[in-house]
Formats: C-alpha cells, structure tokens, sequence
C-alpha cells in the first residue's frame, strides 16, 4: 500500500471540504526535503549489518517541523512521508508552532538485543545529526520506540555538537529533562475524547464496552484510563493476536504480565502473584469485528479497510494510530 497516495487522497477531500487556496494546497502537497540514508550497526556475534532509515521534513511553514521515529519491518520512504504530512496536519490543527516530521528505520526490533538497538539508535542520530536539530526538526518516540531509546539519540547529538542540547528530542527520560505526562499523553488523548462522548451522550460508563487494537504505549495507557473511570474493556490485542473477556479484563495485571513474560494473557494480578481468567483468544481482524460500543485502532495504518470495514459494528471508532482507516 502507497500510505502517501493515500494520504494525499485525504488531504483532497480535506481541501475540497473547506475550499483551501491553491497556494496553499500546493505547499502540502509534496514533501520539503526527505533524506533516505544506509546505516550499519555491528552486531553481538561481530557481523555487520545494514537498514535502510529515513527523515522527512513535510512542511516548516509553521515552525521546526516534529515527529516521532519509528523502528519497524514495514516502515518505507512513503509511510515516514505520509505521517509527516499527517503530523503537519495535526500540529496546524492545534495551533502549536511546529511543521510535520517523521522518522523510521526499516527493522524488526524485536530482532535486536539490548546493545544492538543502542547502536541501532545512535547510528540513526549520526546519520541525521546535520538534519535534525532544536530549530529545525525535533525527533520523539513511534512504534517500537521508547523514552530509553530517545535518551541514547541525545546522547549521540550532544556528543556529536559538543555540547547539551535537551530540546532536539522529546520523549525523553525525565532524568535527562523529559515532560512529566509525555508517556501517556497519547492514550491519554483518546481517553478524554471518549469521556466527552460519555457527556455527550449520558452514558452508564459500566455498560460501554471497548475494544483496543493495539496494547503498545497509547493502546495501554488509554485501556488502563478507560478501565480506571469505570468503562468495560472487554478485549486487547498486540501484534500476535488478541484476548477476549466479556466481563472485562484488568489492564494493569495484562500489562504487568506482559512485562514479564512477553506474552498477552488474561489475568488477574494481586502483586506479584497472577491467576488465569478465563477468556478467548481471537485474530485482530476478529477484535476489529467485536460488536462493541467502542473500537480504538491502537496500532498501525490501514487496520481498517475497503476489505473489512463492513465487518465492523463498533458504535464509535477513535482513533490512536495514524491513518487507521
């Protein structure tokens, strides 16, 4: 799939809608600059491997532009330029002086060890070091990134510029100068979206029942507000499939779990001691299907479809991922 035709599809439709100017549709519609470069990191047992990375800076009209960097197996030059457009759209959306960015490496992180995801991420930096910066593009966490992986990258440009620079990199550890509520900023989001559905509409939030594809940072944290205001997450799901409970699950045991053995279970935690609960193990095309009050696209692009959009029957879609559908 062509994620930047798509996108330039929906920014079509967006000018068509609100009749936007010619000038200005032309300024969205290609990217500023892209750099594609080769990166190689020395593996444990002493080989030397190659990834392709990339950077795009979409549009700087508003300010530096800003965007997460994602490590994924799937990632190319036209999704990093779409959800850079996509990031463009947003910040203008909101009013915050920044223009879109967006950053990959096509690799399976799951692949690395501890060290060979370190080297992975200050090679990334070294190869974007004169790319990047607090005035001109301004990286963060993605998919399979985290704030550990952002305090090595600015430790890499600060090595490189010799000299502190905590603003080239958000999503940072706290310790290096990190927000405090960044983590969760992103579930968080969605969260308050759904609760001002609730008020909308005067909903009994025992009785709504969700559903989140995507049990990465945004899918947990937003499945762990839900279920803490009183919502009934009854399934999650990660890249290997999901877990079905129709009295609900208990997020923060899933997580915990998760933590520890690397694997999406159904249960219940008192400390440290965890029991089974009885649940269904389903596809994620089968979670996306659930007749449920509330579906959350938590995870990649394009997990709703032309194919299989019929086959959903959530009343409200709130979206997490980026061009989930």
């Amino acid at each position: 799939m062509d994620l930047l035709k798509d996108a330039l599809k929906r920014l079509n439709h967006i000018v068509e809608k609100t009749g936007i100017n010619e000038s200005t549709y032309q300024a969205l519609a290609q990217p500023q600059r892209t750099l594609s470069s080769n990166i190689s990191i020395r593996r444990d047992n002493g080989k030397l491997d190659y990834f392709k990375a990339y950077r795009c800076q979409y549009n700087d009209l508003l300010g530096p532009t800003k965007g997460g960097i994602r490590f994924h197996q799937e990632s190319d030059m036209s999704e990093v330029q779409a959800l850079a457009l996509w990031m463009t759209l947003k910040c203008a959306a909101v009013g915050v002086p920044f223009g879109g960015g967006k950053g990959a490496v096509t690799v399976d992180p799951k692949s690395l060890s501890p060290m060979e995801l370190e080297r992975l991420a200050r090679a990334y930096i070294r190869a974007n070091a004169d790319f990047i910066g607090p005035d001109q593009d301004i990286p963060a966490p993605d998919v399979y990134t985290n704030a550990r992986i952002m305090g090595w990258m600015m430790d890499e440009y600060e090595k490189i510029v010799r000299k502190k620079s905590p603003a080239v990199i958000t999503g940072k550890p706290l310790i290096f100068g990190g927000s405090e509520g960044r983590e969760s900023a992103t579930g968080r989001g969605a969260f308050l979206m759904i609760e001002r559905l609730s008020e909308k509409n005067n909903w009994n939030k025992a009785e709504q029942t969700v559903a989140i594809q995507g049990f990465g940072n945004g899918g947990y944290h937003c499945a762990r507000l839900l279920q803490q205001a009183g919502y009934k997450v009854v399934a999650v799901s990660d890249s290997k499939g999901g877990i079905y409970c129709e009295d609900g699950l208990d997020i923060e045991s899933i997580y915990q779990e998760k933590q520890r053995n690397k694997a999406l279970k159904a249960v219940y935690c008192d400390d440290s001691v965890c029991e089974s609960v009885e649940h269904k193990v389903l596809s994620n095309e089968e979670l996306l299907a659930l007749e449920v009050d509330i579906l959350v696209p938590a995870a990649l692009s394009g997990a709703i479809t032309r194919d299989n959009a019929k086959a959903v029957s959530a009343k409200y879609i709130i979206e997490i991922a980026n061009g989930a559908h």
